[in-house]
């Protein structure tokens, strides 16, 4: 694993900014898995200023979801379907046949789940993988257990994950979570995650520990050979 230390938020975002538009100009059908959340808030709006500029750059960019607050409706305005058709979707001009996504209530959570496997195994895999470090140091909603789901899975959602400032500014609470497995995120070619916030220096020294565990589901990221960490300095000085 790669890791950078930055000095603050802004400095985390203009580079991951950078790493995502040289994949793109590597790959110009780059398949990005993007996660929602303040993490990546300030790269992808540096996306789309990139986008005003050279939008012929993002023609054949494909997006699919990380996962799902579940049990609300999709245009609740705190679902990551919301905050990525926000940031990333209309402002990129990603269509219909270069996105897929969970739904966030779907009839049959099952089927749903096998329905995204489909699609990652006919679009997949991954090249670039966009990702955010939980309070309890989940990565997506792949929560802390004894055993993790290596494919598209329903996940019973823990009090971390139900504290989420997301869920705060919902008119519904969801009432589980849809989730890309640990084996599709290890999967992708690269991986980035991006780290800040003091608040979360106890999770952070555990995962910098390179401890493998299940209980700690991001420090699996160590077993990856492409892993860049981007991590603002406040999360990890005392």
């Amino acid at each position: 694993m790669k890791i950078e230390i930055s000095d603050n938020y802004s400095e985390i975002s203009h580079k991951a900014k950078d790493i995502i538009v040289g994949q793109i100009r590597k790959k110009p059908d780059l398949l990005l898995c993007a996660a929602s959340g303040s993490s990546p808030t300030q790269a992808y709006n540096l996306l789309v200023a990139e986008y005003q500029k050279y939008p012929e750059l993002f023609s054949q960019l494909r997006i699919v979801k990380l996962d799902e607050w579940c049990g609300i409706p999709k245009d609740d305005p705190g679902t990551c379907e919301s905050y990525l058709q926000a940031h990333l979707i209309k402002p990129l001009g990603i269509g219909d046949d270069r996105y897929f996504s969970f739904d966030s209530n779907p009839e049959d959570p099952d089927l749903e789940c096998k329905r995204i496997q489909e699609k990652l195994d006919s679009e997949g895999p991954v090249d670039l993988c966009i990702l955010g470090l939980g309070m309890n140091g989940h990565l997506a909603l792949n929560e802390p257990a004894e055993f993790l789901s290596p494919g598209p899975h329903r996940t019973r959602l823990t009090n971390a994950s139900l504290n989420h400032l997301m869920i705060k500014e919902m008119i519904e609470k969801p009432t589980y979570g849809l989730t890309l497995g640990m084996g599709d995120i290890l999967n992708s070619k690269m991986i980035l995650i991006l780290i800040h916030g003091d608040q979360k220096k106890g999770i952070i020294q555990q995962f910098l520990s390179k401890k493998v565990t299940s209980f700690l589901p991001a420090s699996y990221l160590w077993l990856h050979p492409d892993v860049t960490c981007l991590i603002d300095r406040n999360g990890i000085e005392k």
